[in-house]
């Protein structure tokens, strides 16, 4: 499976970073690091009609190349111009081109909350996420136990970090909620196989209470999409290769906000 692949992978990178950022070095400077205030995350991700994370990516396993001429930086600014109410950015390298020193850059360049998109295994990308400037992070629940859920939240919550909690199915809801996650996302593309259905979101939107911000993440095309996601009560979206392909950006987030529908 793929989500196998990728968490061998993370593996072997963090094995390298640790060794070359020994993880006491790591946590000091996460420590020292300016704390931005979880709470603006929340209100970020609770703007009505519906809140955009637009997503910051080069590739993916199931699509390959999205942007030849990948500017990171360049298309985090066209986000932050378009109105866009979170950024994700993927620093995953093999599967997805991404790269921790992408989020670093980013973040001296806009001021919107950014969310490190990656394979959390360990309590040290947690402290990378900080140091490079992340407010938000990513945490699979099919990759970690109880246990790790948990523990990742509460070390995330004492950096001033917001957590994104993401589950596929009634049980990873459950594991999420118990875990005491505040911010829950379902992916609608199956990491182990890469289909997609987005009534994953419809049909696990009413396990999540109301006080839980809930995310519906990838396949978003277009408005309809995003009507359907509104209707069943969804808080925010994470959309990326729609926006990546998009030659307006800020077209595109405003046609998926319900304005003028972007034909490109």
């Amino acid at each position: 499976m793929i989500l196998d692949e990728l968490v061998a992978a993370t593996q072997q990178r963090l094995a390298h970073n640790q060794a070359r950022v020994p993880a006491a070095t790591m946590h000091a400077q996460a420590l020292a690091a300016p704390t931005t205030d979880p709470a603006d995350v929340y209100q970020a991700l609770r703007q009505p009609p519906l809140s955009i994370i637009a997503e910051v990516k080069a590739a993916s396993p199931s699509k390959g190349t999205i942007a030849a001429d990948f500017d990171p930086v360049a298309t985090a600014q066209e986000y932050a111009a378009g109105g866009v109410n979170a950024i994700s950015v993927l620093t995953e390298p093999t599967y997805f081109h991404g790269d921790i020193n992408y989020l670093r850059t980013i973040r001296q360049a806009v001021t919107v909350p950014l969310l490190r998109k990656d394979f959390i295994i360990d309590d040290y990308m947690i402290d990378e996420a900080k140091v490079a400037g992340a407010n938000l992070i990513l945490l699979i629940v099919a990759i970690l136990d109880d246990h790790q859920l948990r523990d990742y939240i509460h070390k995330a919550a004492a950096l001033g970090l917001a957590v994104l909690v993401e589950a596929h199915d009634p049980h990873e809801i459950q594991r999420a909620l118990q875990a005491g996650a505040d911010i829950i996302g379902v992916n609608n593309r199956d990491l182990r196989d890469f289909t997609v259905d987005l009534h994953r979101s419809v049909a696990l939107r009413p396990l999540v209470p109301r006080n839980i911000i809930f995310v519906s993440e990838s396949g978003i095309r277009g408005p309809q999409d995003v009507d359907q996601l509104r209707t069943a009560g969804v808080d925010a979206i994470l959309v990326g290769e729609t926006l990546m392909r998009s030659p307006n950006k800020a077209a595109t987030i405003n046609a998926l906000r319900g304005g003028e529908h972007d034909d490109n």
